[in-house]
Order: structure tokens, then sequence, then C-alpha cells
């Protein structure tokens, strides 16, 4: 190597040393924000939107028609989620599972998607059709909010079933 090549190797080595041996307290602060961010959610997510999830639920089995709720509040390595699965009874027996999904999205708030699967007896090819119906701020999702969403979906699934 030549002299002015070894020069601006040190060079950069010692601005990297430089760099890195400077404490790096900014990135704790951010990651201890979103995971208290994340954190906030997935209570808001357990607390408002869960026990109205779990009434639909509940309504639907009365009625005959399959339905769960998926919890994932309390995972840590993943965006906090609850979900509602539903499948509507069907005389063929051939109904498919459509999921209702109220996630966290760190930009956003809260996002709820939807993948509606249509029955197969219906003569068409059975496609999900996953699309996103709203977003709100954590601090603003209200059962009401939920509510609406959660019939939508509900009216939907039904109407292609």
């Amino acid at each position: 190597m030549t002299g002015k090549t070894m020069e601006r190797l040190r060079s950069l080595l010692k601005t990297y040393d430089e760099r890195t041996a400077k404490p790096q307290t900014d990135f704790k602060t951010v990651d201890s924000e979103g995971e208290r961010r994340r954190r906030v959610c997935g209570d808001r997510l357990q607390n408002v939107v869960r026990p109205v999830l779990q009434g639909f639920a509940d309504e639907l089995q009365n009625a005959g028609h399959e339905a769960a709720i998926r919890d994932h509040t309390n995972s840590s390595d993943a965006y906090p989620s609850v979900a509602l699965t539903f499948t509507p009874r069907s005389a063929g027996g051939t109904a498919l599972a459509s999921v209702l999904t109220f996630r966290y999205d760190p930009r956003r708030g809260i996002a709820v998607g939807r993948d509606i699967k249509p029955s197969s007896t219906r003569g068409r090819a059975v496609t999900s059709s996953t699309d996103r119906i709203g977003t709100i701020r954590v601090e603003t999702v209200s059962a009401d909010w939920v509510e609406t969403k959660t019939l939508s979906f509900i009216e939907t699934v039904l109407k292609v079933n």
C-alpha cells in the first residue's frame, strides 16, 4: 500500500474509534420510548378492543357461527394485535374463515385490517381480499369505533358468503 492509502486508512479507523467511543444514550431513549408506546397500545387493545370483539364472538357463536379471538398483546417480540376470526355457518359446510385484525402501527397508532374469504360454493375462485379499513391514534380508540369496524366486517363477510 502507498503512504497516502495508509494515511487514509488510519484516518478512517481513528474517526471510527472516536465515534464509537462516545456513549450512545440517544438510541436507548428512543428504544425505551418505542417500547413504552408499544406497551400502552397493547394495554389499549386488551382493555378496549378485546372486550368488544369478545362480545361479538359470543353473539356469533350463539347464532351458530364459528368465531374466535386471537390475542397477541403480551408478545414482547412483535407488535401487539387482537383479531376476530369468523366463519359463517353454511349449508354445504365449506365456508372459509375471515379475519378482522386490530394491530399496532408505530407510525399511525392502531390499524384495522380485514381478510375476507368468500365461500367456494358461490361459484367464484377462492381468493383472499386483504385490505386496511382504518387507522386511529392509540389514545382515541373507543368501543364505539371498534363496534363500527367489526359490524362492517361481519356485514361484508355475510354478503360474500
